[in-house]
């Protein structure tokens, strides 16, 4: 049975949240680690005709449940690992220009999700918008 985008991030999280449960050493609950990302392109023209953006993070890639992954608050569209082992985010260019609250000037953009075990990440980084 093929499950719905909705399903697996709902599946995703759960599973996360029941691994703090299940699992005592696990870091869970309010911590929240801060990553560095790198944003591409990182001036967004409202006018492009581009396809993807992409996050690159310090996350190993092993560790990062990929489903969990917003971008303020548009979902992943899909993932990879990097040439270094790192977790690499791919977002739909169209989602993030019209979803993401984005203005012309300087916005911030916010990458979010969850770790194999149960840490929330995040990082975020200045993105410029153009209307061009």
């Amino acid at each position: 049975m093929k499950m719905s985008r909705t399903s697996w991030i709902l599946v995703s999280i759960l599973s996360v949240g029941l691994g703090c449960l299940l699992n005592p050493g696990v870091t869970c609950g309010n911590d929240v680690e801060i990553i560095q990302i790198k944003v591409s392109p990182n001036v967004l023209n409202m006018g492009s005709k581009g396809e993807i953006v992409t996050v690159h993070t310090d996350l190993p890639y092993s560790t990062v449940v990929g489903a969990s992954v917003f971008l303020n608050r548009v979902p992943i569209s899909w993932w990879k690992s990097d040439d270094r082992g790192y977790f690499v985010a791919k977002f739909d260019l169209d989602k993030v220009k019209y979803e993401a609250g984005l203005v012309t000037g300087e916005n911030t953009v916010t990458l979010t999700g969850f770790t194999t075990d149960g840490v929330q990440f995040t990082g975020s980084q200045t993105l410029k918008v153009v209307d061009n």
